[in-house]
Parts: C-alpha cells; sequence; structure tokens
C-alpha cells in the first residue's frame, strides 16, 4: 500500500527544474564539491582513527590532544555528511562548521605554537595542520569558498 493510497490524496508531481523562474537545487558533492567530501573523508577517518588510538594507548599522557583531534573528527565527519546530503540547510550546517573548524585550527594552532608544553602530544591542528601538510587550515577555507559559491548556483 502506498503513501497516497492511505491518505486517500493523489500524489503530487515531482518537481521540475527546467521550469523558469525556479532555481535548480545545487549538488554540494558534485564537481569540486567531490573532491572536498574525499578530503573531509579522508580526515574524518584520519582523526578519528588516531584519537582512539591514542584515547586506548595513552590518554593520561595528552588527554587535551587528544580530545582535541575526536572533535576534529567530529566536525570533517559533520561536514562530509552535510556534502553530501546537500540542500540549503546542509550547505548551511556546512559553512557554520567550515568556519567553527577554521577557528578551532587557528586558537590551537597558534596555542601550539605559544605554549608547546600545554600539549605534550599533538593532536590534528597542532601547529596550524603541520603534521598533516597544513591542510587542516587550507580545507576550511576551500570548503568555505565552495560553499559560499554554492549558495549562488
Amino acid at each position: 500500500m502506498s503513501d497516497t493510497d492511505r491518505t486517500g490524496t493523489p500524489a503530487s508531481p515531482a518537481p521540475r527544474h527546467d521550469t523558469p523562474g525556479q532555481k535548480q537545487q545545487f549538488d554540494l558533492g558534485t564537481g569540486p564539491g567531490r573532491v572536498l567530501v574525499w578530503f573531509y573523508g579522508v580526515f574524518t577517518v584520519a582523526a578519528a582513527s588516531r584519537s582512539i588510538v591514542e584515547m586506548i594507548l595513552d590518554f593520561g599522557k595528552a588527554p587535551l590532544a587528544y580530545v582535541l583531534s575526536a572533535v576534529a573528527a567530529v566536525v570533517y565527519g559533520f561536514i562530509t555528511y552535510s556534502l553530501v546530503r546537500g540542500g540549503e540547510k546542509a550547505r548551511r550546517a556546512a559553512l557554520m562548521c567550515c568556519a567553527a573548524e577554521l577557528v578551532g585550527v587557528l586558537i590551537v594552532g597558534t596555542w601550539t605554537r605559544l605554549e608547546p608544553s600545554a600539549f605534550p602530544d599533538s593532536t590534528v591542528w597542532s601547529g596550524f595542520g603541520m603534521g598533516y601538510l597544513f591542510i587542516p587550515v587550507i580545507l576550511p577555507v576551500t570548503g568555505m569558498i565552495w560553499l559560499r559559491r554554492a549558495r549562488n548556483a
């Protein structure tokens, strides 16, 4: 039994994307967005794996660093999900997460430079992502550019 059979109302026709005046929905995970999805997916796995192993093996050594790596993994995962999901709400959520990620990278990167003793072990965002070829500081900027472009598409 379909939904239309239960409610007694006919199904509405699928929206047409070629209707004049109607804005076509932009897919965030296509074109250059696909590269962002790939990078964020890889960084989700890398940061999550790193933080899990470090927390299991030696949490007492540098709990702040390991928790920050776990937070980075969650942020990366949410951005990946939002890019794959697409739509305006997901775009706005991903844009906010990219901005929060950039702030986190800048704060942790500066903190690790000014007070290295606060981090006995590095995080994903230590030294502005130096251990990851500075991709953690480049990725949110690239993501925000893509997401702002997607709004205008």
